[in-house]
C-alpha cells in the first residue's frame, strides 16, 4: 500500500494575502506545513499541490517536491484530484497548507483511522467550545464516530441541554484514491453549497467519512490573528525545535 501527503495552497487568499509564503519564526508557512508533513512515519512521499510558479520555487528551493495543477478548480479537493490522478498511491492524505502547526502524529492518525475502517475518507475532529464562529467547521457523529453532518453552525444545539463541547474538524482528511478521483467528478450537492463545505458532497451521495479523534489546538491561518497566534504558538513548539535548523 502506498500512501501519499499532499498539500494543496494557492498564493490568492482573500483574507490574509500571500499568506502561504507569509512569515512564521523565519520560515515561509508552507514551508512549515511541508516540513512537519514529512516527519510523519506513514506517508511515502509528499508533495506541494499547486498552481503558483512563485510557491513551486519556493519550496523546491527547501528540496520539496511539487506537482502542479490547473488554476481553474473550485475547491482544493479537486485540485487534489488532478495531482492524484498523476502518481501511484493507494490512499491520498490532504493536509492543508494552512495548517502551519499540524502535528505528524495526527497524520499517521488520520491515516489509520481510514485503514482501520470501511469508510472512503476520514476526517480528524477534535473538541471545541467557541460558540457563533462560522470559520470553524462543526461535526456530530454517530456511536461509531463517522460523521452525521458537518456545519458552520453550532452543533449539537444547545436550545434545550447544555453542550459541554462541540466536535471541530481539522483538515487533516484521507482519502482512498479511487474515491478522490470519483468525488471529484461529482456534481456539487444542495447542502455543499448551503453550508459553503465540499465534504457535505460526500455525505449526501451516500458515502461514510470516518471521523478521528484527535486532542490540538490548531488552527487554520486566515487572519492576521490567526498568523500573531501561530506565530506565538511556533516559538515554543517541539516539533518546529526538531526542523527550524
Amino acid at each position: 500500500m502506498k500512501i501519499v501527503g499532499m498539500i494543496p495552497v494557492r498564493m490568492e487568499s482573500t483574507r490574509l494575502p500571500n499568506k502561504a509564503i507569509r512569515d512564521i519564526c523565519g520560515l515561509p508557512m508552507i514551508i512549515h506545513t511541508l516540513k512537519r508533513t514529512l516527519l510523519a512515519k506513514e506517508l511515502d512521499a509528499v508533495y506541494v499541490v499547486t498552481d503558483s510558479t512563485e510557491i513551486k520555487k519556493l519550496v523546491e528551493s527547501y528540496n520539496g517536491k511539487v506537482i502542479m495543477t490547473s488554476k481553474n478548480h473550485q475547491t482544493g479537493s479537486d485540485r487534489l484530484a488532478e495531482a492524484a490522478s498523476k502518481i501511484e498511491a493507494n490512499i491520498i492524505v490532504n493536509i492543508q497548507g494552512d495548517e502551519a502547526l499540524v502535528n505528524p502524529k495526527h497524520i499517521d492518525q488520520s491515516i489509520q483511522g481510514l485503514i482501520n475502517s470501511d469508510a472512503q475518507v476520514s476526517i480528524l475532529l477534535t473538541k471545541f467550545s467557541k460558540q457563533d464562529s462560522p470559520g470553524d467547521i462543526k461535526a456530530v457523529v454517530n456511536l461509531k464516530n463517522e460523521i452525521m453532518y458537518i456545519s458552520r453552525t453550532d452543533i449539537p444545539s444547545d436550545a434545550r441541554v447544555e453542550v459541554a463541547n462541540m466536535l471541530k474538524a481539522y483538515h487533516v482528511v484521507s482519502f482512498r484514491k479511487d474515491f478522490l478521483i470519483k468525488y471529484a467528478s461529482l456534481e456539487q450537492t444542495p447542502l455543499e453549497k448551503i453550508e459553503y463545505n465540499e465534504y457535505l458532497r460526500i455525505l449526501e451521495n451516500g458515502y461514510k467519512i470516518q471521523g478521528v479523534m484527535v486532542d490540538s489546538d490548531s488552527v487554520s491561518v486566515d487572519t492576521e490573528d490567526d498568523l500573531k497566534y501561530v506565530t506565538i504558538k511556533m516559538e515554543d513548539d517541539e516539533i518546529y525545535h526538531q526542523y527550524k535548523f
